[in-house]
């Protein structure tokens, strides 16, 4: 598994433990910063996490800011990205479940870096359940669709 990751200034406070654990796990990633505090724009830092997703070139990806909830906003413009924030257990094993979501979306000021790693490994952990909720994530594809056929 190959995850690509970033976050902005917000979300930096996860992103050393995040990563850490990802070493623990043996899994790879490609990290997108940003690295310092100096104030950035997370859509930034989304696209390129997303067109990660998207390619293939990153199984799934993670992404942090303030809340998690611009980055994960930014992500989600692009077609077959399925961001979820999270920041409780429930939540982080039902977006995997249901919803297949294919990037995570964490909050630095939401949530502590130990419970983000309990969120990410929750969420990788967790296989897609399919079956009904498929054909719930085929009409938002056909969302996509038909947006796409009115530009």
């Amino acid at each position: 598994m190959h995850i690509a990751i970033a976050c902005d200034h917000g979300g930096l406070v996860l992103k050393p433990a995040i990563l850490a654990y990802l070493d623990s796990q043996g899994i790879t990633y490609t990290d997108y910063g940003t690295n310092t505090t100096d104030s950035v724009d997370y859509p930034d830092y989304a696209v390129p996490v997303a067109k990660d997703v998207q390619s293939g070139a990153a199984d799934r990806g993670i992404l942090m800011c303030g809340t998690g909830i611009g980055i994960t906003i930014a992500a989600n413009k692009f077609d077959g990205i399925r961001a979820a924030v999270v920041s409780d257990e429930f939540c982080a094993k039902a977006t995997a479940e249901h919803n297949n979501a294919n990037i995570l979306g964490l909050g630095g000021r939401v949530v502590s870096p130990e419970k983000a790693v309990k969120l990410v490994d929750i969420w990788l952990h967790t296989a897609y359940a399919g079956g009904r909720h498929q054909n719930r994530l085929d009409k938002i594809t056909a969302i996509e669709q038909s947006q796409k056929s009115r530009n």
